[in-house]
């Protein structure tokens, strides 16, 4: 027969070694948990969507864009943004990267990984390499310089474009990126909602192609010649692979290949196709017929306005926001441009610009607890549409001021405009030394 105080001994120590077992395995499982682990699913998907908003660069915007203006700058704007495809992609390697998403201040990071120094195929960023990472990030830092191009298209010198697109990068796209999506950034950290871009990339954009614009001046022969579109077909397919390709840059920007992905691949087509609904009927009620340049630019002003919001709305906010917007960059695009009388040769600013801000705002408004645990607005949340106007204005500010001496500096040491002589004869020939026939 046991003994009662022996039992009760043997059970109690039996007990506590349970418990220790218990809290060894459960320290063991959190150090596990804490350690992050490479997940094969979310990496495959971060390669496409890489490959995919490489995509929306060359050859999708290069068409977009080498569609809409005159045929003797076709060349011009295509070689413009294929070679800030290779120039953004080695000043992302050796500091762009370093720059944007190493601790720092919080305007902007160090030099700690500058030439990738320390990124191993091992390293990891979550769930991912870190080198994919920081693949996927150069894909954004090459499109949106790209844009630009677009507001000053037909006028500038290669050679001031060039060195254009390197400084404005360095002084506002990487401070803004670092801001917005670095940890330590200080509109990261004030709670600035961006899922994919709308300030970093639309945003920076349009107001930048605006300041080039107006510093600049308008194209020779403005409001009297025909700078109507030389080839729409070049456009439309354009439009299509910025539009497929806009599913990287949205639905990667999860960075992981979940329902949030899921939900910001869904939200992206909803808003782009409602856009697109909405500048053609307006179009078509204001000018009596629906134009192909018009549903393309609707399109893309939705898919720019849906981009801050993309992982944080419903397909019912999307599709809100993508009636909204198709509306507002119809008449950014042309309204106001004649009404305050800039040339933004291809919208950047009207499509851009107009629909980042929109959309960053409405990202404020139409954020879901239950999407991804940011509320807005119509939940209650008044104070994160404040904080998105402040997110907007910041951008503007920051960019509209920096964009400017930039382009007075480049102006008075080299010069920003190629003559009246060569911008009549055209840029595929006077600063390529090629045409098309």
């Amino acid at each position: 027969m046991n003994h009662p105080k022996k039992s009760f001994l043997a059970g109690a120590a039996a007990s506590a070694a349970g418990l220790l077992y218990s809290s060894v395995a459960m320290a063991d499982d959190a150090a596990e948990a804490a350690a992050p682990t490479l997940n094969s699913g979310d990496t495959a998907w971060l390669l496409v969507s890489s490959a995919f908003v490489l995509m929306m660069t060359i050859p999708g915007l290069a068409l977009f864009y080498g569609g809409m203006v005159r045929k003797k700058n076709v060349l011009s704007i295509m070689m413009q943004s294929f070679a800030i495809t290779a120039v953004v992609t080695v000043l992302w390697m050796v500091v762009g990267y370093s720059l944007a998403f190493t601790e720092g201040t919080p305007v902007i990071g160090g030099l700690s990984k500058a030439m990738l120094t320390g990124i191993l195929p091992t390293t990891l960023s979550g769930t991912i390499p870190e080198i994919l990472f920081a693949m996927f990030q150069m894909t954004f830092a090459i499109i949106t310089p790209a844009l630009i191009t677009g507001a000053f298209a037909d006028r500038m010198k290669f050679s001031a474009m060039l060195w254009f697109t390197v400084l404005w990068v360095l002084i506002v796209y990487i401070p803004i990126c670092h801001s917005v999506w670095a940890t330590g950034g200080f509109l990261f950290d004030a709670g600035v909602l961006d899922f994919a871009g709308g300030t970093v990339v639309h945003i920076n954009a349009g107001i930048a192609g605006l300041v080039a614009c107006i510093v600049i001046g308008k194209r020779q022969g403005y409001g009297v010649d025909n700078m109507a579109p030389h080839n729409l077909t070049l456009s439309v397919i354009g439009a299509a692979l910025l539009w497929v390709g806009w599913f990287g840059f949205n639905a990667g920007s999860a960075l992981t290949a979940g329902g949030l992905a899921a939900t910001a691949m869904m939200t992206t087509q909803v808003a782009t196709a409602a856009a697109a609904v909405a500048w053609m009927l307006v179009e078509w009620g204001v000018r009596g017929k629906p134009s192909v340049l018009g549903i393309i630019s609707g399109a893309v002003g939705g898919l720019v306005a849906i981009t801050p919001a993309a992982g944080f709305v419903t397909p019912t906010g999307a599709l809100l926001i993508g009636l909204i917007s198709g509306v507002v960059c119809f008449w950014g695009a042309t309204w106001l441009k004649h009404a305050l009388g800039y040339d933004d040769s291809l919208d950047a600013f009207g499509v851009h610009g107009v629909g980042g801000i929109v959309g960053a705002l409405l990202t404020g408004v139409f954020a879901a607890e239950s999407i991804n645990g940011k509320a807005g607005l119509l939940e209650g949340n008044a104070a994160q549409f404040g904080l998105q106007v402040y997110g907007v204005g910041v951008t503007i500010v920051w960019c509209a001021i920096a964009t400017f001496i930039i382009l007075k500096v480049l102006d008075m040491v080299i010069g920003l405009r190629v003559s009246p002589e060569e911008e009549r004869e055209g840029l595929d020939l006077t600063q390529h030394g090629e045409s098309v026939h």
